[in-house]
């Protein structure tokens, strides 16, 4: 597009963005159900979040499946989305960052890093806390949402961050980076709390019913 935008650097050609979208989990809290097919308003989680980072013009995306994943990825092969899969999903979240950060392709400024499970993410939200990266104060490299003191998703990440984080231990993520540089780490506080909001146990359904009045569905197949 060839806009100019002021970023913690100073001034750069358009960012480019890429997206780590993870839904490899077993949802062993759940009843052992894949969490991201959850169904909101007749559409599964990993579909909205598809369509909102979409909506928000990120260039290049990468869902990670594991656990599931012969039932969650006929729901997203349709979108222009790169599928990779977790040999290992029981490693945990920071082999599934990994695995999602090496298929990305190599020019890209920032990525986001996104749970499948957040039922009231939209492209406006992703389009703020793309802003905010962007806007970041100089020598910050991480960007995260922080509500009422507390911190929420997606995460945006520099390319130096992906880099490091592929260059280091097996054991080594996102987090684990942020905990070592904490200097290069900048919260984007707000009062949206989309960012908040996801869904682990049974409890997350009523209580995202009770307080939005929304209802989360199983697709046929998966009620209790």
């Amino acid at each position: 597009m060839g806009c100019i935008l002021k970023g913690g650097g100073g001034l750069h050609a358009r960012v480019a963005v890429g997206a780590v979208l993870l839904a490899a989990g077993s949802g062993s809290r759940m009843g052992t159900r894949p969490k991201s097919l959850l169904e909101l308003g007749g559409v599964p989680l990993i579909r909205r979040q598809l369509i909102a980072l979409s909506g928000a013009g990120v260039d290049e995306v990468v869902v990670v499946l594991g656990h599931h994943a012969e039932l969650i990825e006929p729901v997203v092969q349709n979108f222009p989305v790169t599928i990779v899969h977790n040999p290992n999903p029981d490693e945990g979240l920071v082999s599934s960052q990994r695995i999602g950060l090496a298929a990305l392709g190599g020019k890209l400024d920032a990525v986001v890093i996104a749970l499948a499970d957040q039922p009231m993410m939209q492209s406006q939200d992703i389009v703020a806390l793309i802003g905010a990266w962007k806007k970041r104060p100089e020598g910050t490299s991480v960007v995260y949402p922080e509500v009422g003191g507390e911190r929420g998703n997606p995460v945006v990440i520099g390319a130096d961050v992906r880099e490091q984080v592929l260059a280091g231990a097996v054991n080594v993520g996102c987090r684990q980076w942020q905990a070592a540089h904490p200097e290069a780490v900048a919260p984007f506080v707000t009062d949206n709390r989309r960012y908040r909001v996801d869904v682990d146990t049974p409890e997350d359904l009523e209580r995202f019913e009770r307080e939005t009045g929304h209802v989360l569905r199983w697709p046929a197949g998966f009620a209790a």
